[in-house]
């Protein structure tokens, strides 16, 4: 290890289980100096192994609704008291659409449905950042990295709403990324990841095809969560201080890629 985030203090939200991103970036903060907390909504601290992490990482939890600002006011406060100071490093790590969960298609979409599914893994994310900036919680330089996929730009007709919440929630980055990096030097980024197989990516409809059709799309292979949480750490590294507002692809290729051999033999069969 390289000590990369040796000092350095974060907040990570959405670890649920060892498939996770979140849990998987977790670890390699712990592996390079970081010290963190952990939260997740209670529910899904239920579903989840969230107390195995902390055991494992030395890291305390603060449950928190991202959709609630009473409960991030809580998170942030107290992070820093735990932590004994202001954050270098945030990671949300947080998706959900009722749509998908209840198998509705895109043009049917129950509209109450989407709201909440726009609220958890979009709008969560201005309020985090406004939670950070009007607390003044972050360092200098610090960094904040959100989750995205590459149908935030293309059309993966069973990705469904989400695909509308990482088109909004890049533009966060983006919007967000502006203002606090004028007032107080932080990045705001996005990592647009491979199709990964965690617990919410696999509830996605034909979720094993876009985990194949990418790998025979990508020149380098599928990303895997390991790969992705080594990325999140070198941007909560000192080493991307001058990258902000940035929607980043982490996808092996996949993105730049029209078509391949491979594809083509597996239409031809």
């Amino acid at each position: 290890m390289y000590n990369l985030l040796k000092g350095k203090k974060g907040i990570i939200f959405g670890a649920l289980d060892e498939n996770s991103i979140a849990w998987k970036t977790a670890e390699r903060v712990h592996e390079e100096g970081g010290q963190f907390v952990l939260t997740n909504a209670p529910v899904a601290m239920r579903m989840g192994k969230i107390n195995d992490l902390a055991e494992k990482t030395g890291a305390q939890i603060i449950p928190a609704d991202a959709t609630n600002m009473e409960d991030l006011q809580n998170l942030v406060v107290k992070a820093m008291e735990i932590l004994g100071g202001k954050l270098d490093f945030v990671l949300h790590s947080i998706g959900m659409s009722v749509n998908v969960r209840k198998n509705i298609p895109y043009t049917e979409s129950n509209y109450e449905y989407y709201a909440k599914g726009w609220d958890v893994s979009a709008l969560s994310f201005h309020k985090v950042c406004q939670t950070l900036h009007k607390n003044d919680a972050m360092n200098q330089w610090g960094s904040i990295v959100a989750l995205t996929y590459i149908a935030a730009q293309r059309t993966f007709p069973d990705y469904n709403d989400m695909a509308d919440n990482k088109a909004y929630l890049e533009s966060i980055a983006r919007s967000f990324g502006y203002f606090y990096g004028k007032d107080k030097k932080v990045r705001i980024n996005t990592i647009s990841q491979s199709p990964t197989a965690t617990t919410a990516g696999q509830g996605v409809k034909g979720f094993d095809g876009f985990i194949t059709y990418a790998n025979l799309m990508s020149p380098l292979g599928n990303a895997t969560a390991e790969d992705c949480a080594n990325y999140t750490v070198s941007l909560f590294s000192d080493l991307t201080r001058m990258v902000t507002m940035q929607n980043l692809y982490h996808d092996g290729g996949f993105s730049n890629v029209g078509v391949t051999p491979e594809v083509i033999a597996s239409m031809n069969k």
